[in-house]
């Protein structure tokens, strides 16, 4: 997995029952050509074509780098 990059989102959603926000979490596997992507960075994503298993986005750009 040299040039893939794991995306995680995070959202809060409310549960019907009772009605209680719960933190939810999916993770995206983006391909990252170049590999200038870092941990803590904020990016955007597009979809595309499967490039593997798992792999259906690719980065689009680095939003703000992560501190440090």
């Amino acid at each position: 997995m040299m040039k893939t990059i794991v995306v995680l989102e995070e959202r809060l959603v409310e549960a019907p029952l009772y009605r209680k926000r719960q933190r939810r979490r999916t993770k995206y596997y983006a391909h990252d050509a170049a590999g200038q992507a870092r941990v803590g960075d904020v990016v955007r994503i597009e979809e595309t074509r499967p490039l593997s298993k798992l792999k259906r986005w690719r980065l689009l750009e680095i939003v703000r780098r992560a501190e440090g």
